[in-house]
């Protein structure tokens, strides 16, 4: 078998876009992986993500949970880890 073949029914994947809001200017937003930098920290309070807001220009940083963290790495989203991995 090709590849050429073993991919033939494929379609291409549609990008990754997450739903975030501003704190600040209060917009709502759909942004892809590639606007959001994610770290991770030894504890809860040390693990954010964060984006800046298209409307106004703020750096906004959030809580990420155990579910955000899943759901950020899978979408593809950039990640940083603050501690090391044993």
């Amino acid at each position: 078998m090709s590849v050429a073949s073993a991919f033939s029914g494929m379609t291409r994947a549609r990008p990754v876009v997450f739903r975030v809001a501003c704190p600040d200017c209060r917009g709502g937003f759909e942004l892809a992986a590639a606007a959001f930098r994610l770290a991770i920290g030894a504890t809860h309070r040390t693990t954010f993500y964060s984006f800046t807001c298209p409307e106004c220009g703020t750096a906004v940083r959030k809580p990420a949970g155990e579910r955000i963290v899943e759901l950020l790495t899978g979408g593809g989203v950039r990640t940083l880890r603050l501690h090391p991995t044993v």
